[in-house]
């Protein structure tokens, strides 16, 4: 890790053994770790010996001072988001500012909460022959969606949809998917607070799911997986006996 540096680092969606190996020995190495304690379990940063910094209650200005005080005394600096930094991290604007006053950085990828809710549900997010794409996105809120994103518009498409930050709305999600096209028995995994102790992952119907929201009490730190339902088993060409390629002889 270079000195004078800041680090983006994806610590995963809870559990900290989902860390990357890189994102944990920039852990190990930095002068100054801020994070995002109400996102990021502190026993993911306890044992560090560098200076740690929670950002809660930070406003963008401060944290970047923090920032660039420490990069100007030539330290590694590790920023901590939850997840992935490209998924809904915040990190555009704070990239603006360290280009601002010249400051290097890089981001370490991390795990996102919907590839790790699919692997704790044991499924794929793709299925030959259902669906091929996965869609990222979230409803509108204080942070207003483009139109053209609009969730009835998604829909179309009928692929697996992963929807992020709208635990409050899951009556609107229910109607805007059926309205766009999904059928009322489309698959929905529910998974709150994913890679934490007290993490909940729960199937049902896309008919149901707001009725199944409110009664397992759900308004925050939730993630939906919706996929169209698939009406017989289907399996990839990859390894039919028919299909060749270069690793296996004709």
């Amino acid at each position: 890790m270079k000195k004078g540096k800041v680090y983006f680092i994806g610590a995963g969606p809870g559990a900290p053994e989902l860390i990357t190996v890189k994102g944990k020995r920039c852990l190990e190495q930095a002068d100054l770790v801020i994070y995002a304690g109400s996102l990021v379990p502190k026993s993911l940063i306890e044992k560090s010996k560098a200076k740690v910094i929670d950002s809660s209650s930070l406003t963008l200005d401060e944290t970047h001072r923090h920032i660039k005080e420490a990069v100007e005394q030539g330290k590694i600096v590790a920023r901590v988001h939850s997840g992935d930094p490209s998924m809904y991290g915040a990190i555009n604007e704070q990239i603006r500012l360290l280009k601002r006053d010249n400051i290097s950085y890089e981001i370490i990828p991390g795990v996102t909460a919907a590839f790790a809710l699919a692997a704790e549900a044991g499924i794929s997010l793709t299925v030959p022959e259902i669906t091929q794409t996965v869609i990222f996105t979230r409803i509108s809120g204080r942070t207003p969606v483009p139109e053209r994103e609009a969730l009835r518009r998604l829909a179309s498409h009928n692929a697996t949809i992963a929807i992020y930050l709208s635990a409050l709305s899951a009556s609107t999600i229910k109607e805007e998917l059926i309205k766009g096209g999904y059928k009322r028995n489309a698959q929905v995994i529910i998974g709150y607070r994913i890679g934490w102790p007290e993490q909940k992952i729960i199937r049902c119907r896309l008919d149901e799911m707001d009725k199944v929201v409110k009664e397992e009490g759900i308004k925050r730190q939730a993630v939906f997986l919706i996929m169209p339902k698939a009406e017989k088993d289907t399996f990839s060409k990859l390894y039919s006996p028919e299909f060749f390629h270069g690793f296996r002889k004709e």
